[in-house]
């Protein structure tokens, strides 16, 4: 039963992918056409098919998963507010929970890429078009031998993060860097049983790219009370349960600096970040102890 669960449910995935995938590319072409007016309803009419997509995924769900997705804590947001969210990261599947979750109560979850995937063919167009953040960062060594390139990075992000200001948007950063395994937390040696060492960079990169733009910080914890599952049970109808909790703080302004050249503010920035994973093991071991 599980597998012809999974191959159904994997079929509707691939549908529905393909579906969307058309009009976006289609309204990537015509937001090609450099008028700021046009490009802005153009970016209404992605995030509508992006949106549309998604529903369509819960929908799947809905039909072939059967998880119960039991939302502790959920406060009051708004499609028309700018979010940095940051969450824990397990699985694969973290990101279709955070979607579902999400879906119709904040912006449509853009991630921060590498400047180089723009050049990817066809996906890198439509990650363009839905105004993915694309973000460049020379390395220490990269900077050493051409000093005149110092802050070009960060001013390069800047540039592509200022059609935000245009309109709300909701930047996803898992502060992990990677899904959370046994092998990894025992290689970093983490002081977190539940979870990988959180690194400082990523929100103060974003913070600082952002200009000010991002008004709070949603908090999301992730907990999988029968184990972490793979895409293919969470798909398959495997997946009994998620607990997922639900967090919002404004975002002072003393948390936007230099990170790579303020010792001062990096020390700072590592220390309201470690602060926070050690509220957020706290909180997965509490909400594992009442599933």
């Amino acid at each position: 039963m599980h597998v012809f669960k999974g191959c159904l449910s994997g079929l509707g995935y691939f549908l529905n992918t393909l579906f969307w995938t058309v009009p976006i590319l289609l309204l990537a072409l015509l937001k090609l056409i450099p008028i700021v007016t046009w490009q802005k309803l153009i970016s209404y009419l992605l995030d509508g098919c992006a949106s549309a997509w998604i529903w369509c995924n819960s929908l799947n769900q809905d039909l072939f998963a059967n998880t119960r997705i039991d939302i502790k804590n959920m406060p009051e947001l708004s499609t028309k507010q700018w979010y940095l969210v940051i969450s824990n990261h397990q699985s694969w599947v973290d990101i279709l929970i955070l979607q579902r979750i999400m879906h119709g109560k904040i912006p449509f979850l853009k991630f921060f890429l590498k400047q180089q995937l723009i050049y990817v063919p066809i996906i890198g167009l439509a990650w363009w078009a839905l105004d993915f953040p694309f973000m460049r960062r020379y390395s220490r060594d990269f900077l050493a031998k051409n000093p005149h390139l110092k802050g070009k990075d960060i001013e390069a992000t800047k540039q592509s993060c200022r059609k935000f200001k245009l309109k709300p948007v909701s930047v996803m950063n898992f502060v992990e860097g990677t899904r959370f395994t046994p092998e990894k937390w025992q290689k970093q040696q983490s002081p977190h049983q539940n979870l990988l060492k959180a690194k400082a960079g990523g929100i103060a990169f974003a913070l600082n790219a952002m200009s000010g733009t991002l008004d709070q910080l949603v908090d999301v914890t992730i907990v999988y009370p029968h184990g972490v599952p793979t895409f293919w049970q969470f798909v398959s109808g495997q997946v009994p349960a998620v607990t997922v909790n639900v967090t919002v703080d404004d975002i002072e302004q003393s948390l936007i600096g230099d990170y790579e050249n303020d010792p001062e503010f990096k020390v700072k920035m590592q220390q309201w970040v470690n602060q926070r994973w050690q509220d957020k093991q706290a909180l997965i071991e509490q909400l594992q102890s009442k599933a």
